[in-house]
C-alpha cells in the first residue's frame, strides 16, 4: 500500500527500511524522502516503524523460561 503519495513510498519500502537498521524517522526521512513534502504520511510511517521494531523484539524474546 501506498503510504506518502507525493514520493510514491510503499509500506514495505518503510519496512525493509527499518529492518535493515534505519528506525528512526529522521533516517527515513533522509534515505526515502518519506513525509519531506505535505506530511500526511508521518502518522502511518510512525505506525510502521512501531510495529516493525514491536515484530523484532517478539522475534528475539525466548517462548520458553529457563529453569536453573
Amino acid at each position: 500500500m501506498y503510504v506518502c503519495l507525493c514520493r510514491g513510498i510503499t509500506d514495505t519500502q518503510i519496512r525493509k527500511a527499518v529492518q535493515a537498521g534505519k528506525t528512526e524517522f529522521r533516517q527515513l526521512k533522509q534515505s526515502l524522502e518519506v513525509g519531506a513534502q505535505c506530511g500526511k504520511c508521518v502518522r502511518m510511517t510512525m505506525a510502521i516503524i512501531a510495529a516493525e521494531l514491536d515484530k523484532a523484539e517478539l522475534a528475539q524474546t525466548p517462548l520458553y523460561y529457563e529453569v536453573a
